[in-house]
């Protein structure tokens, strides 16, 4: 089990110190548990004819008083040292990260086709969240097996899994696609689409899926009903196919989105046709593999010298959980493009998509370079040329910013690949129930993603933004994931099927333009969190702070219920934790002087704090005595601070925000305060709150005066209106 950094606290000195392997030469570093609470830093090259017996500069320590200060200069000083990788601050984000958008991935897994993709928006868009976004995940590219026809597709895939070790035959899009019709779906007699043949499909794969982990535990214990297994999974099988419409056929073929002459545009005349349709549609992002597919790029299919290269796992890897997309990569081994034609990989799959009106990509399966080094000078050299080259392609075809990096957490990662890449993710995927089949990791595994994406972004959110990933509204835990969207300072994404949305829960995060209110720096755990366990120790919520660009605001998340179990050597559910948490708030909790925009509204004297599940508002100085929230399994509170102003005739007033909204405080778009007044511009429609000692003598919405509603709590409402010719900005003046 290896450890990318360590951060500890020094009471003596009232400061804190981090430990942080990094890169020397050609050699990696990580740290490792030793004996008698010692840490061991090991070197790895990854190649048996890369070796060394001494360093120079293998790790770096840093010391301050301030943890998120110590872990910004640390990355700084990093940044100067090995001068490979480029920091957050200095780098264009994608423009989805303040967006909305829908992936594939949970609605289809493999079987996404044009039609599905296509009713897929149509359903976003008729519940008034439009994305302005979309992910078309794996499952579009042209693959096959190593045993099957060199120039077809592989047929009939379902889950993720079956195509670990296929490998890329072609560039260009996957039948499915390039077989698209120009205009096919803009007109009246666009085919239908049916998602429950989908869900069925689904279902049939997990089925034939559980079969196969049956045989293969027959196997092992030399069971007598091998055989019987085997019968099953061949009536699942032709199950599948059946549903697909044969055994030949491919998903949605017999919709009537196939065409066989040459004039059809495939992914071109389809990404077209979105955007006809779609008005808002900004971005249409593919994924792909870093190696192009899951096992690379078939020897002799493309221009590229390619060629099977066997996996050999690290001895760090080899001892962590055992992982499916890992097995399946050894047992294919991969199809390794050579790291002298990384440029060329890149840009030939990069152009392509470029003129094919794709605006970015999503990175996956990133790591598996390390396994195949060997004859390349090792890990850190195969990285060095093929992030050159993936830095060179975003740069020439998608703006130098159209990328979502995924599954991207080890160190060499961010200190070789990070110079052009700006968001990625900081969490392992959104699992909607545990595949291990614990019932209750329904709930639990969602408390584990968030930990994840927030301690993680301590040392990732120095280099990239951190994107929480996706989530379906529909799943019992879909309100859990939609608070901590809310503020994550990311794009807010969900991976719902076509027809299953909670479209109440999406508005509470999305505006009807598709962008969404974001904070303006990304969460990360309070001081008082940073030590503690709020997975399992039965005692703590997990807190979360951010800004928004006129307050601040904590996220109180309670997550208690698994953990990491070192003996097995995996996540499962400690249902003994999971219960009722009680935790404690202050406005000091806000690290308001990590944003320079943000340090002045740290200075306050009082603070409205607004609690956006329980509807109540507080208020806060920052000697006053903390909240005491008591936070139920699986749920959260959003505290949102706002600093009061001091109007004349001693007048007090604040704005909230539009409480209809998960994070009420991002809706706040300007705020100038004046002697007599304030002029506010809000964007979204609802219920606007503000905190007001005195009733404004006029209230002017958009130039005309409008009824408000002030109670002698100090509580001043008004109902705004989604304006879609104003971008849905409200202009208010408020005269005392």
């Amino acid at each position: 089990m290896e450890t990318q950094w360590v951060l500890m606290e020094v009471p003596e000195t009232e400061s804190y110190v981090v430990i942080i392997p990094i890169i020397e030469k050609s050699f990696r570093s990580a740290l490792h548990p030793g004996s008698d609470d010692h840490v061991m830093i090991c070197a790895e090259s990854g190649s048996t004819q890369v070796r060394a017996s001494s360093f120079g500069a293998i790790a770096y320590v840093h010391v301050a008083e301030n943890p998120y200060n110590l872990m910004r200069e640390a990355y700084s000083a990093l940044r100067v040292h090995l001068n490979s990788f480029r920091l957050l601050e200095e780098k264009t984000v994608p423009r989805i990260v303040d967006k909305f958008g829908w992936c594939t991935w949970d609605a289809f897994y493999l079987t996404v086709n044009p039609v599905g993709v296509w009713h897929g928006l149509k359903d976003f868009s008729e519940g008034g969240v439009a994305p302005r976004f979309v992910v078309i995940d794996d499952g579009w590219q042209s693959v096959n097996f190593d045993d099957g026809d060199p120039n077809e597709d592989a047929k009939n895939l379902v889950l993720g899994g079956e195509q670990m070790t296929t490998r890329l035959h072609r560039f260009e899009e996957g039948d499915k696609f390039r077989k698209y019709q120009k205009g096919l779906l803009l007109g009246p007699d666009a085919p239908s689409f049916n998602p429950e043949t989908i869900k069925e499909l689904i279902s049939k794969g997990i089925e034939a899926e559980h079969l196969g982990k049956q045989r293969d535990a027959a196997v092992s214990a030399g069971g007598s009903d091998l055989a019987e297994i085997e019968l099953m999974i061949v009536k699942v099988r032709k199950e599948i196919d059946d549903l697909f419409g044969g055994k030949g056929k491919q998903s949605n073929e017999s919709g009537g989105c196939c065409c066989k002459a040459p004039e059809c545009g495939g992914m071109k005349d389809f990404t077209r046709d979105l955007r006809t349709e779609f008005k808002g549609l900004d971005d249409v992002y593919v994924w792909h593999a870093l190696c192009g597919g899951w096992g690379g790029v078939r020897p002799g299919a493309t221009h590229l010298d390619s060629k099977i290269t066997p996996c050999k796992l690290s001895p760090s890897l080899d001892g962590t959980m055992q992982d499916l997309a890992v097995l399946k990569i050894v047992e294919g081994s991969i199809g390794l493009v050579h790291p002298h034609q990384a440029n060329d990989l890149y840009d030939s799959m990069h152009s392509y998509l470029a003129q094919a009106g794709v605006t970015g990509v999503k990175i996956d399966v990133i790591h598996s370079l390390e396994y195949v080094c060997e004859e390349y000078g090792g890990r850190v050299e195969i990285a060095k040329a093929y992030y050159d080259g993936l830095s060179n392609s975003i740069y020439k075809n998608f703006n130098g910013s159209g990328i979502i990096a995924s599954m991207q957490q080890c160190n060499d990662f961010f200190f070789l690949g990070t110079k052009q890449i700006a968001l990625g993710r900081v969490g392992d995927d959104f699992w909607f129930q545990d595949p291990n089949g614990d019932p209750m990791g329904v709930f639990w595994l969602q408390g584990v993603h968030m930990i994840h994406c927030s301690y993680n972004s301590l040392w990732m959110g120095q280099i990239i933004q951190p994107d929480w990933d996706m989530f379906q509204s529909d799943h019992e835990c879909a309100k859990f994931h939609a608070g901590s969207r809310a503020i994550c300072g990311g794009p807010v994404y969900v991976s719902d099927s076509v027809g299953s949305h909670d479209f109440d829960l999406i508005k509470k995060l999305v505006f009807p333009d598709g962008t969404v209110p974001k904070c303006i720096y990304f969460p990360l755990p309070t001081r008082d969190c940073l030590f503690r366990n709020p997975l399992f120790d039965q005692k703590t919520v997990l807190k979360i702070w951010n800004f928004n660009k006129y307050g601040g605001v904590i996220g109180a998340f309670n997550c208690q219920g698994a953990g990491w179990d070192p003996k097995e050597k995996k996540f499962r559910g400690f249902p003994e934790c999971y219960k009722p948490i009680s935790c404690t708030v202050h406005v000091t909790e806000v690290e308001w002087d990590q944003k320079k925009e943000a340090a002045h509204m740290g200075k306050a004297e009082e603070y409205v704090v607004y609690l956006n599940q329980a509807e109540v508002l507080h208020f806060m100085t920052p000697n006053s005595e903390p909240l005491q929230l008591t936070i139920q399994p699986s749920t959260f509170e959003i505290c949102n601070f706002a600093p009061v102003q001091k109007l004349d005739g001693n007048i007090k007033f604040v704005p909230i925000g539009l409480t209809n909204m998960f994070n009420s405080g991002g809706t706040i778009q300007e705020l100038k305060y004046f002697e007599k007044g304030v002029k506010i511009k809000v964007k979204g429609g609802g219920r606007l709150l503000a905190y007001s000692t005195q009733s404004p003598k006029k209230f002017q919405l958009n130039g005309s005066d409008a009824a408000f509603e002030w109670l002698p709590d100090g509580k001043l409402t008004l109902n705004l209106p989604w304006i879609e010719e104003n971008g849905g900005v409200s202009d208010l003046a408020i005269f005392f």
